[in-house]
């Protein structure tokens, strides 16, 4: 039979420079978890965190490889770019959280009482983790939108912008259900609230920009993002004032930590760490606000 679609199998998948960042990350993945699985050990929420964190990322590596490889994701109902670009930002985020965290809870100096084997595994393994956070923060750079490019929304910095954001909610409902107290008063839940929506509506657009379904939507997508944007803005700002007041005014909370709580269930470290969080995603949407007015959308790619 003669072929009349061109070669059946992309080569650049595998020898591009993206192709190869991909192999490596596919490599160190598979090489992390297996030390962590064979001699390292993991333990508790942190261990079972890091454990998902690089076999989820292994798994959907192979897949956009195999793909990519293959020619398959042309018969996906998806925007391939923006799908890869997003899962490139969000797998970056979840791998530097798990090289930064499996050190600090499971790697020691001396060999007392877990043994030197032991020990040495672990440490591979943090080495591996911080290589393939490398990996995937190469894969975002060398794919990120060029100046003038046209591309897919989700490799623009507001795109990207996007993935952080989530991903920065996402720690502040973690803090939040971890005894933040946020019910104690109107005010704390109205900035929970504030989270909450700002976090749906981000996911809602990525999920839009994935798909590749925005040009099916019967309003002008790329003008609701920013005004959209615009109204996060807002909202954390009315966030970024309301809790630090409710929580660390003396008059509603602890402008102190309280000298009796212990360590890892105090409610004013949590309620710390939200008000951290709260003005890093603030940050985050002003320079969204800022990068989308300079951008193009193109949700076919």
């Amino acid at each position: 039979m003669e072929s009349t679609g061109g070669p059946y199998l992309n080569t650049a998948a595998v020898t591009s420079p993206v192709g190869i960042a991909r192999l490596l990350q596919m490599t160190f993945g598979c090489t992390t978890f297996s030390l962590v699985a064979h001699q390292g050990g993991f333990s508790a929420a942190y261990g079972t965190f890091c454990m998902f964190v690089w076999t989820f990322c292994f798994a959907i590596t192979v897949f956009i490889i195999a793909c990519e490889f293959t020619h398959l994701h042309s018969c996906l109902s998806l925007s391939w770019g923006n799908f890869t670009a997003a899962f490139a930002m969000l797998a970056t985020l979840m791998s530097v959280t798990a090289a930064v965290i499996y050190p600090l809870y499971f790697v020691q100096v001396g060999c007392y009482p877990i043994g030197c084997e032991v020990r040495d595994f672990r440490i591979a393994a943090s080495v591996f983790a911080g290589l393939l956070f490398v990996a995937y923060a190469t894969e975002v750079f060398l794919t990120r939108a060029k100046p003038g490019q046209v591309t897919s929304y989700m490799a623009t910095i507001s795109g990207l912008l996007k993935i952080v954001q989530a991903f920065v909610a996402c720690i502040i409902f973690g803090a939040l259900v971890n005894d933040s107290q946020y019910g104690k008063y109107v005010a704390t839940q109205w900035c929970v609230a504030v989270y909450s929506f700002c976090f749906v509506v981000t996911v809602v657009v990525v999920a839009f920009s994935v798909t590749g379904k925005t040009a099916l939507l019967w309003f002008p997508f790329e003008r609701s993002v920013v005004i959209y944007t615009f109204g996060a803005v807002l909202l954390y700002m009315s966030a970024a004032v309301i809790w630090p007041v409710f929580c660390f005014d003396s008059k509603y909370g602890s402008p102190q930590r309280p000298g009796l709580c212990a360590k890892g269930k105090c409610p004013w470290d949590s309620q710390l760490v939200i008000a951290i969080f709260t003005y890093v995603n603030l940050l985050l949407y002003v320079l969204d606000l800022a990068y989308s007015q300079r951008i193009r959308f193109v949700s076919h790619l």
